[in-house]
């Protein structure tokens, strides 16, 4: 008796354990696919990992749930944990000439004294024209600050725009697009009309903490295998057909990978990539992020949000998660998150974690009256270099594609989230878009047909079903289109 060859073509290793990297292994192992999923940290959940700061575990990086997250939610359903949200109506402040200003409704837009009564106008009209826009690929081909100067005036742009702009991007805002401000403003214009109207957040109690880790529960009871501590350093496509994956253990070969790490390293990753390929991926331009989280026996605000728009301040944004977070669910201290968003050649970068506490607490301290260093409970830096690809003029029309120059080596990454703002949902959705264009394609293409006599009671589980073949010429079954 003959024994079936074991198949090796359902084999795929992910590399990057983020959430795409997951999102993908638990489609993939819907499938019926083998995956093994390689992260190179300590634990998995890339930019959306929980860390200890002080005596409490908590997301290292700020995350947010909109009640228009509809793929976010669908996950967060899958894992029995939606039911348990809890949604809150939150606040917005803004920092500005060196005063703290609330604009959390209407009114108090109206009354913000930065603004003239007509500048009002004309920002509460781009804002409802872009949340109304639906062709974001015309607005590729402008620049972000042109266009905000057309239809809200010079003096909206100076006073609001570009304060802003330069927060989140830095000098990069003069060569962003103005799908950039589109994809901002429609998201959350999205949540407003998905709900009453109201600015209305959401978080799963525990955070990202107990969302990683049933979603590591429910990928290892689906046969995925994650492995930490697995850094990859050469993606290699051999002469037999297979991907060979480096790690510091050693080899292995895959019959797919997929690469979900930045552009900049999968071209370090594949050697083998051709010349025309690799300059795409090393031509994307990456924002990072250098993040302090902050813990403290005091609230500062009371506003999740506070845009700032003063330029002496280091930090681009304060975010109070406990103005949306139980505080019990931190030990009844407050913790509030200081991004600076950092293009690769911000001086910040220097900065050590003793430099980098100094001068934003010294910033704190002056924005509001009420700070006390001895409120600090605890202090502590992410510095994350890869976060977000900026939106550069024509930016999807240069993007590469999933399907790599490599045979059974696909590249799928956040830089593909071309009409959206990086958050965990797009990233989600990408995951699903990549998957039916080109993963379950690449399956489908691997997926042996059966021959007449494995047509059986044994016939492999792999074999293609005999409702999919149809007439037999010359001793061969033809595909039905």
């Amino acid at each position: 008796m003959t024994r079936e060859a074991p198949d090796t073509t359902n084999r795929w290793g992910v590399v990057g354990g983020g959430m795409l990297g997951l999102a993908l292994a638990q489609k993939l192992a819907a499938s019926g696919q083998n995956v093994t999923v390689l992260e190179g940290a300590g634990e998995v959940g890339g930019l959306a990992s929980a860390w200890q700061i002080g005596d409490v575990q908590w997301d290292r990086h700020y995350h947010v749930t909109l009640l228009s997250d509809l793929r976010l939610r669908k996950l967060l359903r899958e894992l029995d944990l939606e039911r348990e949200m809890r949604w809150v109506e939150t606040k917005t402040g803004f920092y500005t000439d060196g005063r703290l200003y609330s604009m959390s409704n209407t009114l108090e837009f109206l009354r913000f004294p930065p603004l003239r009564f007509i500048d009002k106008v004309r920002l509460g009209l781009t804002i409802w024209a872009t949340s109304r826009r639906k062709d974001w690929q015309a607005l590729e081909g402008c620049l972000v600050a042109d266009w905000l100067r057309k239809w809200s005036g010079q003096r909206t742009f100076s006073r609001i725009w570009q304060p802003l702009l330069k927060a989140k991007l830095g000098e990069c805002y003069r060569e962003t697009s103005a799908a950039f401000i589109w994809a901002t403003i429609s998201r959350m214009y999205a949540a407003r009309q998905s709900g009453m109207k109201k600015e209305m957040f959401g978080y799963v109690p525990g955070g990202y903490a107990r969302i990683l880790q049933r979603y590591v529960e429910h990928l290892r009871s689906a046969g995925v295998e994650l492995r930490t501590n697995a850094g990859v350093s050469a993606v290699t496509a051999a002469a037999d057909g297979q991907v060979l994956v480096e790690t510091a253990g050693g080899a292995e070969s895959f019959f797919h990978v997929v690469l979900t790490t930045p552009s900049p390293v999968i071209a370090q990753l594949c050697p083998q990539m051709g010349g025309q390929e690799r300059a795409k991926h090393e031509s994307i331009r990456y924002l990072g992020v250098i993040c302090a989280s902050v813990l403290m026996k005091r609230p500062l605000a009371g506003y999740y949000v506070t845009n700032i728009t003063d330029g002496d301040v280091p930090f681009t944004a304060i975010i109070e998660m406990t103005a949306l977070v139980d505080p019990a669910e931190l030990g009844n201290s407050h913790l509030a998150y200081l991004p600076r968003y950092a293009a690769v050649d911000d001086e910040a970068w220097t900065w050590s974690d003793q430099d980098l506490q100094e001068r934003f607490l010294t910033a704190l301290a002056r924005m509001y009256p009420q700070f006390a260093r001895e409120d600090v409970l605890a202090f502590r830096v992410s510095r994350a270099r890869y976060v977000m690809a900026l939106p550069t003029l024509h930016y999807s029309q240069r993007l590469p594609p999933f399907e790599t120059g490599l045979p059974g080596v696909l590249a799928v990454n956040s830089a593909h989230i071309v009409k959206g703002t990086l958050n965990v949902n797009e990233v989600l959705e990408l995951a699903d878009a990549a998957f039916d264009s080109t993963l379950a394609p690449a399956i489908a293409a691997a997926k042996p047909t059966c021959s007449a006599s494995q047509r059986g009671a044994h016939a492999p589980l792999n074999c293609t079903p005999p409702d999919e073949c149809h007439d037999q010429t010359a001793g061969e079954l033809v595909a039905r289109p």
